[in-house]
């Protein structure tokens, strides 16, 4: 019984340091390559998808400069 609570307690110590079960890419090369690539384009894409709904996308009219505005 001793024996079966410490296998227990290290089986809970070792689990979290294991991994998933079921990996979350493939294990061919080219598969996995694609695939992380279009996991990173989805982040890369939500920073473009949060500047147009709060319209951060749209362009400033005021300048960062000063402009004359007449005929020079």
């Amino acid at each position: 019984m001793r024996r079966l609570l410490l296998a227990l307690a290290f089986g809970l110590l070792i689990s979290p340091t294991v991994g998933c079960i079921i990996p979350a890419y493939s294990g061919d090369p080219v598969r996995r390559t694609q695939q992380l690539i279009f996991t990173s384009e989805n982040l890369r894409l939500m920073l473009d998808e949060w500047e147009r709904i709060w319209f951060l996308d749209m362009p400033d009219h005021q300048t960062p400069y000063r402009t004359h505005g007449g005929i020079i």
